[in-house]
């Protein structure tokens, strides 16, 4: 399926008249990680779901039959995404297949989809994948401890070249839309869920590094980014959502705080 049939595919399933079917998200519990995204797009529309592993005592064995290596296991991992008869997984496709669906993409620029994708695999790329090898530099399946003065290494790099080069494009990003009249979104003068998706990876950055991140915030760089952040953190729904339970802790997933990882600056 190319991706203008799956966009049609998510408009017509969100504006047919008989009722859509249901959304389920299949992930790990207890933690935000790659979910959380997804998370933001149905609370930020008001859009019913069903997280599966949180709220089911079966959650786990549903994912767990879904993923490699179970013998009908058709994913790698989660997140997953059901709609209807359609199971996809993978974040940035599953936000493909949303963001039309939603609202979260603008319906009058056939465009739009590419760039806001574009976007979103960026600050994917920055504040979640770069975040996680930080703590995790050289193997995914040994424990912090046996890696810690490679992550410090990691760590350093990335609060000192990465971030500020991430925070600066998306910076510069927010200043090109506002030219263009797109005000203090990154694309189309909307939400869009690449601003949600920069959102969670702020969000968990902070997390991480808190010296480090109100530090940068601190200088003044990038204004338009913590606008954008606050501006989404005190939308009607969202605040709603993380003030519930709904919202879950962050621990040890992709945004993990050790303090021996941050850094204020200061020698």
């Amino acid at each position: 399926m190319t991706s203008s049939s799956a966009s049609k595919r998510a408009r017509t399933a969100a504006s047919t008249s008989s009722p859509s079917p249901p959304y389920e998200l299949i992930y790990w519990p207890t933690i935000p990680g790659r979910g959380e995204p997804i998370r933001l797009c149905f609370e930020a529309t008001s859009t019913p779901y069903t997280d599966v592993t949180n709220t089911s005592s079966s959650g786990m064995a549903i994912l767990k039959s879904l993923i490699y290596p179970s013998p009908n296991g058709s994913h790698f991992a989660p997140p997953i995404l059901k709609h209807g008869d359609l199971t996809i997984s993978q974040l940035p496709n599953i936000l493909l297949y949303l963001g039309p669906a939603l609202g979260l993409v603008p319906q009058d620029d056939e465009n739009a989809l590419y760039h806001i994708n574009h976007l979103a695999l960026t600050a994917l790329d920055g504040f979640s994948n770069e975040a996680h090898d930080t703590h995790h530099p050289i193997a995914v399946g040994a424990n912090y401890e046996d890696q810690k003065d490679a992550a410090k290494a990691r760590a350093k790099d990335y609060i000192a070249n990465r971030l500020p080069k991430f925070l600066g494009y998306f910076e510069s990003v927010l200043k090109q839309s506002e030219q263009r009249g797109g005000g203090e979104y990154l694309y189309g003068g909307q939400l869009t869920y690449a601003d949600l998706v920069l959102w969670q990876g702020l969000d968990g950055v902070g997390f991480a590094f808190p010296k480090a991140m109100q530090r940068l915030r601190g200088g003044g760089e990038y204004e338009r980014v913590w606008t954008l952040y606050e501006k989404i953190k005190e939308r009607e729904e969202i605040k709603a959502y993380l003030g519930s339970e709904r919202r879950l802790g962050y621990g040890n997933g992709i945004w993990r705080h050790y303090a021996e990882l941050d850094d204020d600056g200061r020698e």
